[in-house]
């Protein structure tokens, strides 16, 4: 028996969960959970996805000013 319940909360309003967001965008845990915590209590996931994709911006840009020193 194959049957789905819809009670109305969809994926993208829960919270995410600190390893599968480390693991989704590439992060150590302790980064992981620094963007999460960064974005308050109650952040969408599209919200966190985009903080994690700034993170990551700017790190590569510091990696490549560091690079041509």
């Amino acid at each position: 028996m194959d049957q789905q319940i819809d009670i109305g909360i969809k994926l993208d309003d829960q919270p995410y969960e600190v390893t599968s967001f480390a693991r989704r965008h590439g992060l150590t845990i302790p980064i992981a959970d620094a963007v999460l915590f960064a974005k308050g209590p109650s952040p969408s996931r599209a919200a966190c996805d985009t903080a994690a994709l700034a993170f990551l911006c700017a790190v590569a840009r510091y990696a490549g000013k560091q690079g041509r020193r």
